[in-house]
């Protein structure tokens, strides 16, 4: 490798892990589906990746007998890596404790490993790159001292056990590699963080910071006897194994830096701030153990210092290997982009940092338990797996940022935005300064602010304009809240201006008449609204190629269909309101232009008095009795579930119909009967009448259920209705009287 690359490199990734719990082996690789999806690879490439890690998995090829290796799917997969000119980093054993004939504390694992990496190299003695173990530290951490892993000790000598196996893996795994390719080279990554604390906890802190170098420090052989953690091994008997080690250390060829938002912590010895769950202790003192940035302000060091410390310690070429945040699609854009951006600083000081990985491609499966638990819990990454069984994986604003920054382009104005952890809604506990005596001085690096261009949201003054803004607000997307004096919806003229002033990158036009029964005896005020309006505000963005949302109704439908309707499905409206809807549909996509149109169903939230939840639970919190129609089906959605996925589709530049809804559909009796047992309410209460008793002026149809078949799906109504009633305790939330105005206005 030359000394400094000539330009940053993007390398990827999808989670990998081959993870044991108890007798159960888990497969990051099987539950994404990318076990069946060989053509992932090429939108891999098409991101303009140069490096790709890899599983060539110890547990994968071997599982049963060490002589018994199966090749097949990997030389599928490596064989196609090379025909799209990338390279692969080998990775052999990620997070596992290898298969189930040895563990990370066997006698055994240490030849066994490096007869599986000499197996390897023979098959493909083209590859250059490898990691033969996945964050040596942070692996024996979580299988033996934490416990959560297999073979789940809670011992420290094991726990050093587990850790100089792995090294001692990784030394003699390189030496039988080399022996194939003189030219293989060691990527040796390990997550990275530092330890923060109070006074009372400066040694804990000290011994937590001496210790996160030990990967790198054992493999580059700075670690004799004046070494921190010298005395330490040494208590366990295990001096003998460091001298070998360092007699014939293994140097990395590139140390790469895994650090996520959890890595670095704030240890505090008053633990009645926290919560039970977050405390613990040594043998000397308790303290709660929290993520840095809940509590520090300023907040900790982060990458960019990590990075800059990394590079002082070893001066050896660097890598940022995985830097994935679990989050809302910009905040995981911000958080790449962070990292690119303190790499290329670090460059430009002088420190030959070859590459930022796009870690988690495909999303990760079940990481928000330590893979302790198959709950289905499910990440997004730069592609998205949400769209079910058997589909392919959908891009993203993340995944066209990471081909832009692969190739030197402007990126999605809202990656440039703070991320949530600079930001003070970071703040989950009482913020502490920096403590004077605890850690050393530390540099504290901000990103330079850029300039962020708003989202435009229509409709100030309406249940969604002001969901979708207090969405942003909590997203930190810079936006502009319009009422109908900025925005009248038909004079193009006025709304022109406002849209030079503020030069939105993205409109949302959240107006619009919602007077479903009003809408029979005022058919013009309803048209001139929701279709002319909507019509000349695409138009308006359309010629200055900013990207427009608007939104529909499920009432473009007759209920003729005994399946849930979709979006291809053909319209045909029964009332005014609907057919005003229908017609702006037809009119925006007729433009050809960015427009999204996001049908969606019977609205509730918890910030709205006016929708039909906040007139059950006023009404039956009231002891009072509810009216609602037992013949009418809808398909209910949660206000704040519907915004942040718009804001999603938004910001993936999503066109085109598009349903959104909860999913599970109910009459309206149904849902009535839903809201009260989820508030411990009378459900007696509920007057369950066919829709003819009702006295509504509209047509509805008897049965719409909106389903999607382009991807994207909310949370359950389950789920939608348990959020809705915890926060309506928590706020004590009652509509006002002025909610009984008919079941007829929260149609819409």
């Amino acid at each position: 490798m030359p000394d400094q690359h000539p330009r940053l490199e993007l390398w990827a990734g999808h989670e990998c892990t081959v993870n044991r719990v108890g007798d159960r082996f888990s497969d990051q690789t099987l539950l994404s589906g990318h076990q069946d999806r060989i053509e992932d690879l090429a939108l891999f490439a098409d991101l303009g990746a140069k490096a790709l890690r890899y599983p060539v998995v110890w547990e994968r090829i071997a599982p049963n007998k060490p002589d018994e290796r199966d090749w097949r799917w990997t030389d599928e997969r490596l064989a196609e890596i090379r025909r799209l000119s990338m390279r692969p980093i080998a990775g052999l054993l990620h997070h596992g404790s290898g298969p189930a004939y040895t563990s990370l504390v066997s006698d055994n694992f240490v030849q066994g490993l490096a007869d599986f990496a000499q197996a390897t190299a023979e098959r493909y003695p083209w590859i250059e790159d490898w990691t033969p173990v996945n964050e040596p530290l942070t692996t024996a951490r979580f299988s033996a001292l934490y416990g959560h892993w297999y073979p789940h000790a809670r011992d420290e000598r094991l726990f050093w056990v587990a850790f100089l196996n792995q090294i001692d893996g990784v030394r003699e795994s390189m030496r039988r590699i080399r022996a194939v390719n003189p030219a293989a080279r060691l990527i040796q990554t390990e997550d990275l963080g530092q330890t923060y604390s109070t006074p009372p906890l400066a040694e804990q802190a000290a011994f937590d910071n001496h210790r996160r170098w030990l990967t790198w420090d054992l493999l580059a052989g700075t670690m004799d006897h004046d070494h921190p953690f010298w005395a330490r091994f040494r208590r366990f008997g295990l001096t003998d194994r460091l001298k070998a080690i360092a007699d014939d250390p293994c140097p990395p060829d590139v140390i790469g830096v895994n650090h996520y938002l959890t890595s670095e912590r704030f240890l505090d010895h008053r633990i009645d701030r926290y919560p039970p769950h977050r405390r613990g202790g040594n043998d000397f003192i308790a303290y709660a153990d929290v993520e840095a940035v809940r509590v520090m302000s300023p907040g900790p060091v982060g990458l960019a210092g990590l990075m800059e410390q990394t590079w002082d310690r070893y001066g050896l070429p660097l890598a940022v290997t995985e830097a994935h945040n679990g989050c809302s699609r910009e905040e995981q854009m911000r958080w790449t982009l962070e990292a690119w951006r303190a790499a290329e600083r670090l460059r430009e000081r002088g420190a030959d940092v070859r590459a930022v990985t796009a870690w988690a491609l495909l999303g990760s499966h079940d990481w928000n338990s330590l893979l302790t638990e198959t709950a289905g819990h499910y990440e997004a990454g730069a592609f998205d797996l949400r769209g079910g069984r058997g589909e392919a994986p959908k891009p993203n604003a993340m995944t066209h940022m990471l081909a832009d920054l692969a190739a030197g382009r402007a990126i999605h104005p809202v990656a440039n935005g703070p991320g949530w952890w600079r930001r003070d809604v970071r703040l989950e506990f009482q913020p502490i300064g920096r403590v004077a005596g605890a850690l050393p001085p530390q540099r504290h690096f901000e990103p330079e602010p850029m300039p962020v261009a708003p989202v435009l949201i229509v409709g100030a003054t309406g249940t969604l304009g002001q969901a979708l803004a207090r969405c942003c607000h909590l997203r930190g997307l810079a936006y502009v809240l319009a009422d109908r004096r900025q925005m009248p919806l038909e004079d193009k003229a006025v709304m022109t201006a406002t849209l030079e002033r503020h030069r939105p990158w993205a409109v949302i036009n959240a107006a619009g008449w919602v007077r479903v029964d009003d809408a029979e005896t005022e058919s013009e005020a309803c048209r001139v609204a929701n279709f002319i309006g909507a019509v000349n505000l695409a138009e308006l963005c359309a010629d200055r190629d900013i990207h427009y949302t608007a939104f529909s109704s499920d009432l473009v439908f007759g209920g003729q269909l005994d399946r849930p309707y979709v979006e291809s499905d053909g319209v045909r409206p029964l009332n005014v309101y609907g057919a005003s809807k229908a017609a702006a549909e037809h009119g925006i996509v007729a433009l050809k232009s960015r427009a999204l149109i996001v049908r969606t169903a019977a609205f509730f939230s918890p910030d709205d008095p006016y929708n039909f939840a906040a007139h059950v639970a006023q009404r039956l919190g009231a002891g009072r009795p509810v009216q609602a129609a037992s013949d009418v089906v809808v398909t209910p959605t949660y206000v704040p579930d519907l915004c942040h996925a718009v804001l999603d589709l938004v910001i993936d530049g999503e066109a085109g119909l598009w349903h959104l809804a909860n999913g599970e559909p109910m009459s309206w009796a149904q849902f009535g009967t839903a809201i009260a047992e989820a508030l411990d309410l009378d459900r007696r209460l509920i007057r369950a009448l066919p829709s003819a008793e009702l006295g509504w002026i509209a047509r509805r149809p008897a049965k719409v259920v909106l389903a999607s078949e382009r991807g994207l799906r909310l949370p359950t109504l389950r789920k939608a209705i348990a959020h809705y009633a915890a926060v309506m305790r928590e706020g004590e939330i009652a509509a006002p009287a002025a909610a009984e105005r008919g079941e007829a206005d929260w149609v819409a």
